[in-house]
């Protein structure tokens, strides 16, 4: 029985969807005004690694990311550009999608936009407003947080202890200092719709939910997206979804922890982050994905040199249970390398099943790939390691895990062939300089020299 963590009630709850077999899922997308950073890269791998996981426990996900292409911070940036803001959207929107494919992350079933749902939005302002929720001042239209007896629920904060730090803006005629914007009126210079309260745009919050309800329902079974936005974010979302339809909004709140550099969370507005572009630059997309398995998706992340270098151990490690068997290979006894197999399966689903605990599972395949390594080194045939082979490749494969090994060209290998044939010949006659000399050579090159009982064999990297 699958358990998943819901930040609503702070507990792992057993998981039951709405409608048997299906997954309604919405995950908070990037506010596209910048290159995205590595930060954004963990929270998609996270919900990524969430939705393959269901699907091979045979739901069908309905996934919903958003972008969010109208804000103010994105409005701010195409001015110091001095660009369009569409356009500026449009590019930060195709290097996202392209940063995505390299890091193995599964198309989502739709990519709504907030300038695609102002009819959406519009509607819900309008309903809010004709419900008593909501209020017009002066083209601004602001939400009753105080007409909402559950304000608050999500983040555990009490709406009395919220108002008496809050303040208003001089330019801001809210009726209470927490009230919060569903729709702006226009300012010179910036994009504008029309609206039965003039000519603005939507507030940030209102975009997430307009889209949730027309993209998935009045109710979904999982909303997910980073902790910093429980508030006011998704706090927000909550209030206006459900005074709106008077139903549950989100059956299971999921939030994944920060990436830290140095101990402090990685983000645009502090300065301290690493692109994605510049991370793929240096690493293949699987160690990204390798550093999120190796910690609890709720927990912060540290990036450091040394947890992405254990990352790439990690992943070689997992690589080397896939490699053919030793050339001339006699075979061996492989019932403790079946029995392995099998019970890494069982154990493998059981740590999913708990909050999709990673780590655990990840420790599951290490002790299949042993056993894997094992069986090779006493002899074993590449018929004889393939159903264990296959069992790790099926399960690094729910993980999103692509495992590609380094590739040279075809008359490189045929090179490096002729020296590894060249320095067996060396140990027979126990040259051993020139035997470790070729070994050291080709190691510069990328090339791994792997020398059993049954002779010697290589790989790249």
């Amino acid at each position: 029985m699958l358990r998943v963590y819901n930040t609503l009630t702070r507990k792992k709850e057993a998981f039951q969807t709405i409608e048997p077999g299906i997954v309604r899922m919405y995950v908070c997308g990037p506010t596209v005004y910048d290159k995205a950073h590595v930060g954004h890269a963990m929270s998609a791998l996270v919900f990524d690694i969430v939705r393959r996981y269901l699907e091979y426990r045979g739901y069908d996900v309905r996934f919903v990311m958003n972008f969010t292409d109208v804000d103010d911070k994105i409005i701010a940036r195409a001015n110091e550009k001095g660009v369009d803001p569409f356009d500026l959207a449009e590019g930060y929107i195709r290097d996202f999608e392209e940063h995505l494919a390299d890091l193995n992350i599964l198309p989502a079933t739709s990519n709504p936009r907030a300038t695609q749902t102002m009819e959406q939005i519009q509607d819900m302002v309008r309903g809010l407003i004709e419900k008593g929720y909501a209020y017009e001042s002066n083209g601004d239209v602001y939400f009753r947080v105080t007409k909402d007896a559950d304000y608050g629920k999500l983040s555990g904060r009490k709406l009395e202890d919220m108002q008496a730090g809050a303040r208003i803006a001089v330019d801001e005629q809210k009726e209470n200092p927490m009230d919060f914007a569903l729709w702006k009126a226009a300012k010179p210079g910036e994009p504008a719709w029309d609206s039965p309260w003039g000519k603005g745009r939507p507030g940030w919050h209102i975009e997430c939910s307009a889209m949730n309800l027309h993209e998935l329902g009045e109710t979904i079974d999982i909303h997910g997206g980073g902790n910093d936005l429980i508030f006011p974010h998704h706090e927000n979302e909550i209030a206006q979804s459900e005074c709106y339809t008077g139903k549950l909004f989100a059956r299971y709140w999921m939030h994944n922890g920060m990436l830290q550099l140095s101990g402090e969370k990685m983000s645009k507005s502090v300065g301290n982050l690493v692109t994605i572009e510049e991370f793929l630059s240096e690493h293949e997309g699987d160690v990204m994905r390798m550093l999120v398995l190796n910690g609890n998706y709720r927990s912060p992340l540290a990036f450091t040199d040394e947890s992405i270098a254990a990352a790439e151990r990690g992943l070689e490690r997992i690589k080397s249970g896939l490699r053919p068997a030793a050339p001339n290979a006699a075979g061996a006894a492989t019932d403790a390398l079946t029995a392995q197999a099998e019970s890494t399966k069982t154990a493998f689903l059981e740590a999913m099943d708990d909050d999709f605990n990673t780590a655990g599972a990840l420790g599951y395949l290490f002790e299949l790939v042993r056993a894997i390594n094992t069986a090779r080194d006493a002899g074993a045939t590449d018929e004889q390691l393939q159903p264990a082979q296959d069992t790790l490749r099926e399960l690094t494969g729910v993980l999103g895990l692509r495992l590609e090994e380094k590739q040279g060209s075809g008359d490189a290998d045929k090179f490096i062939d002729l020296l590894v044939e060249v320095r067996s010949e060396a140990r027979k006659q126990k040259l051993w300089a020139l035997s470790d000399l070729i070994r050291d050579k080709l190691a510069e090159l990328g090339v791994t020299i792997e020398d059993n009982k049954d002779g010697t064999s290589w790989r790249w990297g």
